[in-house]
């Protein structure tokens, strides 16, 4: 098994395998020229996107900028809308449904570090995919936290820290986000 494989696994993997950092520098590289591209180049900055998502609706805008571990971990539906200066630790697959607006700020991480320190301290990580279901909204600043659901219709209130998987169509809010009410 590959630590590729391993990542995508969810198991313990070597980040600095070569193969994984041949394709870190690779997501770096279209980030990068995304996020100098032209916002009125709206053809080149689609280019890059498609080139570096995993995969996504027939329309869909994500402002710059942006950053990606691995970008073909990360999967975005139709209507998928992200404000600036969002952030995807995509070590695992993070997946959007359709017609969810994320704000700016926000953060979406799927990598996980072990607790024990001299794990840890060997180098190795995990990861655990993320999923947002849809007509989603994330507030402005939210950060979603390793193997967190986000049910479909749902609002996450702004500033918020998801570390729990929220059912669908409720309010949740806070650090750590909890469900305040059903919508």
């Amino acid at each position: 098994m590959t630590e590729k494989d391993k990542m995508l696994a969810g198991e313990l993997y070597d980040s600095s395998d070569p193969e994984l950092k041949g394709l870190l520098a690779r997501a770096r590289r279209l980030c990068e020229e995304y996020n100098r591209t032209p916002g009125d180049d709206a053809l080149r900055q689609a280019e890059i996107l498609h080139e570096l998502l995993g995969g996504h609706g027939e329309h869909f805008h994500i402002e710059p900028h942006i950053w990606f571990d691995y970008g073909f971990n990360t999967t975005v539906g139709e209507n998928f809308y992200c404000n600036h200066d969002c952030v995807f630790l995509d070590c695992n697959e993070i997946v959007f449904g359709d017609d969810v607006l994320v704000g700016p700020q926000c953060g979406f991480y799927a990598a996980e570090h072990p607790l024990d320190a001299k794990t840890r301290a060997t180098g190795r990580e995990s990861a655990r995919p993320i999923r947002i279901g849809d007509r989603v909204w994330i507030g402005g600043g939210v950060k979603v936290m390793p193997g967190v659901e986000i049910g479909d219709d749902c609002v996450i209130g702004g500033g918020s820290v998801v570390v729990h998987s929220i059912p669908p169509r409720c309010l949740a809010a806070g650090a750590p986000a909890r469900v305040i009410r059903k919508l």
